[in-house]
Order: C-alpha cells, then sequence, then structure tokens
C-alpha cells in the first residue's frame, strides 16, 4: 500500500538517520520537526517527508493508493513501550481497596496479594483465555498510539504457566499489529509452595525453566525483581549469567523499593534497562554513567503506588539517557496509556514536553532494541505512526493528559484505527 499524509500542521521527531545510541542529557530536550509538512508511506517503510512547498503534490496523488490530509493535525511516531506486564488474567480491584485502606504493595503482597494473587488467576485460565484478555489490552494501547511493546512474564511462576505467558505473547505479536519484545520474569516473586525456600526456586529458574523457554524461543530478555522482600542480587548473579548464557539479555526490576544495588547489577551484566529507579542516589548515576544500559522510568506505578518519584532531572543533568514506559499491569499500574505517563513525566518528575516525547518513542526503542526500525520519522524506518486530532501544539499532548487526542492509527504501512 502506498499512503500520502498531506498538510500535516507538524511532524513530529524527524531523524534523517536514526540516532546509533539512546539521546542522552541535553539530547532529550531536542526534538526536530517540520511545518507543514507530508510523509510517504511506501511498502510498510517510511519512503519520503519533506515541507509540502517542496513536494510535487499532484504527482504524488496520483502515484498513491490512499491521501490523508492531515490539516491541522500532527503526526508522531508510535509510541515504544518498553516495559509492560501485558499478559494477564482478571484485575486486583480488591488490593486497590486495601490500598485505599492504608496498607502499602509489600504488606498485601506479605497477605497473599499482590503478584501471587495475579498467579493463582492465570493458573486458572486456558491459553485461549488468556490471550483474549491480551488481544483487548493490545488493541487498547494501539489506540492510545503505541506500536511496540515489551510484554513479561512472571504471572506464572511455574515452568508451565511461564512458557503459557510467553507463548500468549508471541500471539500478540503474531496476530495484532503490534511489534512485541519479550522477557522471562520467573524471578517476579516466590511462589507460595517454595516458601521459606527461595535458593530453591532460583536454582529451579536457573536450571529448568530458562532452558526450556530458549528451547521454545520464547524470550529475547531475562529479567528479575531485585528488591528487599524478592530477590537479591546474588539471586540476580545466578539469574542473568543463565539467562545470558541462553541468549538472554538482561533487564532489570530494580531500586523501586530501596536502594536495592541491581542498578549497579544491571550494568555490570549489561543490562539492556534497568527499571523503575525511585530510589537513585549518585552511586547508581555514577554505575550508569558510560554503560549501554538505559534507566526505564515507569512513573504510571509510582503514582498508583503513591511513592516519591524517580530524579529524571538529575539523570538528565548527568547526562543520562532516559526511558519512560507504562509497566502496564493489574496491581500497581492499569493503565498503557502512554500520554498519560508523558504527563506525569512533565508534572511529577520535571521533565518538558520534548523529553518526554524522546523518552516515550526513540528511546523506548532502544531500551527494547528495535531503534533500528521503530522509534523516530526516518527515511527506511517502519511506517509505525499516529496521526493527532486537530491540536495546537505537540506540548497539547501531556498537558490535556485525559483527552483523547489520536485520530488515525498505521502500523506497518497500514491503517489499523
Amino acid at each position: 500500500m502506498k499512503l500520502l499524509i498531506k498538510n500535516i500542521k507538524k511532524l513530529i521527531n524527524v531523524r534523517d538517520e536514526s540516532p546509533c545510541r539512546p539521546l542522552s542529557g541535553g539530547e532529550l530536550g531536542v526534538l526536530p520537526t517540520i511545518d507543514n509538512g507530508y510523509l510517504l508511506i511506501e511498502e510498510g517503510l517510511i519512503s519520503d517527508y519533506g515541507r509540502m512547498e517542496k513536494c510535487d503534490l499532484q504527482s504524488l496523488e496520483n502515484a498513491v493508493d490512499k491521501v490523508i490530509d492531515a490539516a491541522g493535525k500532527m503526526v508522531f511516531p508510535s509510541y515504544c513501550d518498553s516495559h509492560t506486564h501485558l499478559v494477564y488474567a482478571g484485575s486486583r480491584e480488591i488490593e486497590f481497596m486495601d490500598k485505599i485502606r492504608g496498607l502499602s504493595y509489600q504488606e498485601i503482597a506479605r497477605r497473599g496479594g499482590g503478584i501471587l494473587n495475579s498467579v493463582e488467576l492465570l493458573h486458572n485460565t486456558s491459553e485461549d483465555a488468556l490471550y483474549a484478555q491480551a488481544k483487548g489490552r493490545a488493541e487498547e494501547i494501539i489506540a492510545f498510539g503505541t506500536g511496540a511493546v515489551e510484554i513479561k512474564s512472571g504471572y506464572g511462576l511455574t515452568l508451565e504457566d511461564e512458557i503459557k505467558m510467553l507463548r500468549v505473547a508471541k500471539r500478540v505479536d503474531e496476530q495484532t499489529p503490534l511489534t512485541v519484545k519479550t522477557t522471562f520474569l520467573g524471578a517476579h516473586a516466590v511462589p507460595a509452595r517454595y516458601a521459606g525456600r527461595k535458593d530453591e526456586y532460583v536454582d529451579d529458574i536457573v536450571r529448568e525453566m530458562i532452558p526450556a523457554v530458549a528451547a521454545e524461543g520464547l524470550a529475547d530478555y531475562v529479567d528479575i525483581f531485585c528488591e528487599e522482600g524478592f530477590f537479591s542480587v546474588e539471586d540476580s548473579e545466578k539469574i542473568f549469567e543463565a539467562g545470558i548464557k541462553y541468549g538472554m539479555r538482561p533487564k532489570v526490576h530494580a531500586n523501586q523499593m530501596n536502594f536495592s544495588g541491581g542498578v549497579k547489577e544491571g550494568v555490570k551484566y549489561g543490562a539492556r534497562s534497568v527499571d523503575h529507579l525511585e530510589f537513585t542516589g549518585e552511586a547508581e548515576f555514577e554505575a550508569l554513567k558510560g554503560s549501554d544500559t538505559i534507566p526505564t522510568l515507569l512513573p504510571g506505578a509510582t503514582f498508583f503506588l503513591e511513592m516519591d518519584f524517580a530524579p529524571a532531572r538529575r539523570m538528565i543533568e548527568c547526562g543520562l539517557p532516559v526511558a519512560i514506559a507504562s509497566n502496564y499491569n493489574p496491581g500497581s499500574c492499569p493503565c498503557g496509556d502512554m500520554k498519560f505517563m508523558m504527563a506525569l513525566g512533565c508534572l511529577k518528575m520535571k521533565m518538558f514536553p520534548e523529553e518526554v516525547i524522546n523518552a516515550a518513542t526513540i528511546n523506548g526503542a532502544f531500551a527494547m532494541d528495535v531503534n533500528s526500525s521503530l522509534g523516530s520519522i526516518t527515511r527506511g524506518k517502519v511506517a509505525n505512526v499516529f496521526v493527532t486530532k486537530e491540536v495546537p501544539s505537540y506540548e497539547f499532548l501531556p498537558y490535556s493528559f485525559s483527552t483523547p487526542l489520536v485520530d488515525t492509527v498505521i502500523l506497518d504501512g497500514e491503517i489499523v484505527g
């Protein structure tokens, strides 16, 4: 299909050459745009773009299958949401009530709620039923403007159920327009059957689960919840070494509840990203400097759990890259709207609109290794873009955080919404 979008009020995040590394420090504040532009899409790829006055409009219109007139509207690269738990069963609104009554995330977990609640629900849900729920969420985030998503396991905690989750995530990749990267997160919590025997469970992950997941080619990454009361730095070492052996690059849930050591451990093992980071100080900043590991902030979870937000401004001042992701999950962030995450980045982490847009697009693409094909308006990249409704400026997106502003969604060069 050949598609022309014309009269674009502003074309956002236009980069003639895709960055070879994540945007860091002051680079995050630079958002290249084209006013009064056009975008040409051919065979699923971005073919050309530029200013309207420099294109032969009649020739282009005669050569394409469809023309979209985007007068008054803007075109963005689709969001790249690099941290989600999109595959899960049911919901946990009862714990929402517990939180209102004053219980913390850790207290709910110690009572058998939290992750273990989702584990039981998932165990009793068939693969087809699980896929039906995940497909609904995938369609939801597509409508919000997301075009690529990382999906973790971690609500199975048995080999059978972890594989069920990852197979469903692969089905989302194959049967929806989303680009999906998958992560094995068997070390999300210690299952009830291993209560008091965490080391045995870690051994089970290393010896049985990781090889079995790898044998089916189900995971691009291996992850761990490195937090007090869950898994330790020593556990992380064992799991990372096993994952790397089987071709899975590490990611880390780190420093959400305390200074867990997870950031330094992630850097040590070349993690693609370290995620959460509410508890991050100078030692973590120094560890991240010069590394290939991307700090990925999840402000939706911080908001929902009523915690202090990650120090994004300080990270940027230190010259670090920053990505923003949704952490869409049933317990701490039942929301996959990246526009809302950008709004929180601005309001609660004092990032500027240019910074959050870059963090949610090109840096999100780096955090899931799809930067060569997604994350910016660049010739030759996959045509994953969305057209807004009529808006006064790109700053209006994080400003008007609850207003539906996506008019048309194009993924792989096809109009899907």
